[in-house]
């Protein structure tokens, strides 16, 4: 009797540590992440949840959805992660985040890479976003501008400048705007043109080829980040001085490129997430507007197309590449 008395306590013993570990497995949260780009990116993020204490599988989980370029997926995968009931969402660039906003009016959505939040309508407010949105924009109206700033320093000749950008991208018509302003104020004409897929951009180069253009602006975008080697090519057969969001291209050959600082991007979107997890309504976080900018400029590239970059734009520089 006592040996069945036992065994039996023993058997419900196991079934409470059983019970308590799946408890404790589904209370582990987690992050959906709905991404357009290459998930080399999300490492920015990892590594900033990672510095405020959480540990992948042991005190987080992802649910990863990699658009992969196929950008007219991103609906389903968000609505997918919706069914899985992630703790929040975190999104890259506006087409994930809209796609995650029409998903769900209750999971938490942290964005980042956002041109102008506002005009794109995903926020009323930058201060109170209110609703369940709220992460980082990089100010693309602002950057646009001192695009066209650096790139008229780089190149005191520039007389036309062709400006690349994506109807489909709610951030685009106010930075093509900003843009098209400066460049009157400095002198320079403009010529706005539509990429709103990949094969656009060998259409849009044979363009610039022909009319005279003797600069380039791309204004941030997944087409253009996702296919940065090749538009790197482009302007480099191109032969002209152009100017990108991503300092990445710079590196890859571009003349120069200026942008928020990538890590404390995703520190603050890190940020945000940890607040969210610990009881906070993403609607009451203000959106967080960068601090820190990068100015990379390729001398190779400059000494190729003959140019002589002024040494007040080099001091200005976080990085030369020589």
């Amino acid at each position: 009797m006592n040996l069945r008395r036992r065994s039996f306590a023993l058997l419900v013993l196991t079934l409470v540590v059983m019970s308590s570990s799946a408890q404790t497995a589904k209370r582990l949260p987690t992050v959906g992440v709905l991404w357009p780009n290459p998930p080399t990116t999300f490492e920015y993020l990892k590594r900033s949840l990672s510095e405020l204490g959480y540990v992948e599988n042991r005190t987080i989980a992802f649910e990863f959805r990699w658009a992969q370029d196929r950008l007219g997926e991103l609906p389903q995968l968000a609505a997918d992660l919706v069914r899985k009931k992630v703790d929040v969402i975190v999104t890259l660039a506006p087409p994930a985040t809209v796609a995650a906003k029409n998903a769900t009016q209750t999971i938490p959505i942290v964005f980042t890479a956002i041109g102008d939040p506002v005009a794109s309508g995903l926020v009323s407010n930058l201060a109170r976003p209110g609703g369940n949105l709220t992460g980082t924009t990089r100010m693309l109206s602002e950057m646009s501008v001192k695009h066209v700033e650096f790139l008229k320093q780089a190149v005191p000749g520039l007389a036309r400048l062709a400006i690349l950008w994506n109807p489909a991208n709610s951030s685009h018509a106010p930075a093509l705007r900003a843009s098209e302003s400066v460049a009157r104020a400095l002198g320079v004409r403009t010529q706005a043109l539509e990429v709103r897929a990949p094969a656009d951009l060998e259409l849009v180069f044979a363009t610039i080829g022909k009319d005279g253009t003797d600069g380039v602006l791309f204004l941030a975008d997944p087409v253009f980040f996702i296919h940065l080697r090749r538009v790197t090519e482009l302007v480099s057969a191109a032969r002209l001085p152009a100017i990108s969001n991503f300092t990445e291209f710079a590196q890859l050959g571009g003349l120069m490129g200026y942008s928020p600082s990538i890590p404390a991007e995703f520190r603050d979107a890190a940020t945000h997430i940890d607040r969210i997890l610990r009881g906070a309504k993403p609607g009451d976080l203000p959106i967080q507007q960068p601090d820190q900018f990068e100015l990379v400029i390729n001398l190779r590239t400059a000494r190729t197309l003959g140019l002589a970059i002024p040494s007040a734009l080099l001091q200005r520089a976080d990085h030369v590449i020589d």
